[in-house]
């Protein structure tokens, strides 16, 4: 086992619950400032190296607007870091022989066919090559938490650029493009198949559609403004990116509104559904420990990836201008790849982050794994300054 020591009282009065292990110090000292200088509420982070756990810390409220404490297993809302465990999802049945990355779409789903998406391939789905992020008729929130309804809706959506010649980031179809091609592959709901190959499997706190029994451990998340000053970081998007998201007809306005109106979050029946590009729940733990299954054993889990699935996970398949972000992505089969736009650890990294928070991948290279939640959600999409922060942090410790 690795040396802990116990977390010690953060900036500002803010209790800093937790252990870290000798030398991971400065990821200490940059979540107590997240709390100081960034106008963080309630949040937690861990970092598992070598299936290790060296990071477990958490501070704040377990709700964005309350006054109870977080707790060791507050669990939150963690937006689009749940496309990285729909993209393990579709990698493990490849693994195991039972998806074909090159074959078309419409080998295992027909419907999907329509309106020229016939030669669409299953890697143009993971990578963000579909040409279907917006919806023409946008789906309600009760809509959309139907996976038949869901399904249809993208099966019959014509496209907007010819599949597999661009990307462009699918917010929030990615949902209904995953879990439909899971469960024709499988049979069995994206949620429940999730919670059984990989959620068991890997001892990792983290659901797709939650149960009832888990839902006095998760927080209430929402809105939290940016401090004026965050320690020279860059809170204000650039002109270009605030002019898409403010017009109404921009790919970047529709693929965000594919669900309209927005959902209430702390909903229970929208946190009962599976939605795997939007709606996942996890602990930082949950997160951290769900990467680090996948690139080598963890204590109390099982590897899930291959050496072979990482190399594929982290492959580069889509680069450059984003047609719906506008800024410059980079994508694997699934997963934000380190870049400008999403800066990880290192270049190998592979993970996902959560619009206005979250943020999970993992380093083969150095054996990292990191889960970020927060209950405080901010105007960022591909890189919140406090999960950045504790990033920088987790690099100086390794330094």
């Amino acid at each position: 086992m690795h040396p802990l020591s116990q977390a010690m009282e953060g900036t500002a009065g803010v209790d800093v619950n937790g252990t870290v292990a000798e030398g991971f110090e400065p990821v200490r000292e940059a979540f107590a400032a997240n709390f100081a200088l960034l106008g963080e509420r309630g949040a937690a982070v861990a970092v598992y190296r070598d299936g290790h756990k060296v990071v477990d810390l958490w501070a704040g409220t377990a709700d964005v607007d309350g006054t109870a404490p977080w707790q060791p297993g507050t669990a939150q809302v963690v937006r689009s870091a749940t496309k990285g465990v729909a993209a393990a999802a579709l990698l493990l049945l490849h693994q195991r022989g039972e998806l074909d990355l090159d074959a078309p779409v419409g080998t295992y789903w027909p419907e999907y066919k329509a309106a020229g998406k016939e030669h669409t391939r299953v890697r143009h789905l993971l990578a963000h090559r579909a040409g279907v992020p917006v919806l023409d008729r946008p789906l309600t929130p009760a809509e959309a938490a139907d996976p038949d309804l869901g399904a249809a809706a993208v099966a019959a959506q014509a496209p907007v650029w010819d599949p597999g010649s661009d990307h462009g980031y699918h917010a929030q179809t990615y949902s209904w493009l995953t879990g439909e091609l899971l469960r024709r592959v499988t049979g069995r709901p994206v949620g429940e198949w999730i919670a059984d190959e990989i959620a068991g499997p890997a001892g990792a706190d983290l659901w797709l559609g939650l149960p009832q029994a888990e839902h006095a451990r998760v927080g209430r998340v929402g809105p939290v403004d940016a401090p004026e000053s965050a320690g020279g970081l860059r809170t204000r998007p650039k002109r270009a990116v605030a002019e898409a998201y403010a017009d109404p007809a921009s790919l970047t306005r529709r693929a965000f509104a594919a669900i309209t109106p927005l959902p209430d979050e702390n909903d229970a029946a929208y946190r009962a559904a599976a939605l795997p590009a939007s709606n996942g729940i996890a602990t930082a733990d949950g997160l951290a420990r769900f990467y680090a299954s996948l690139i080598g054993e963890v204590d109390g889990g099982t590897r899930l990836f291959t050496p072979e699935t990482v190399e594929l996970a982290r492959a580069e398949q889509s680069a450059g201008p984003d047609r719906v972000l506008v800024v410059g992505t980079r994508f694997g089969l699934g997963y934000m790849l380190h870049g400008a736009a999403s800066p990880l650890l290192s270049p190998g990294s592979f993970g996902h982050p959560g619009r206005g928070g979250a943020l999970a991948f993992a380093d083969s290279d150095s054996g990292i794994a990191f889960g970020y939640v927060t209950n405080g959600f901010r105007q960022s999409v591909t890189a919140d300054p406090r999960a950045q922060a504790l990033v920088r942090a987790v690099r100086a410790a390794l330094a």
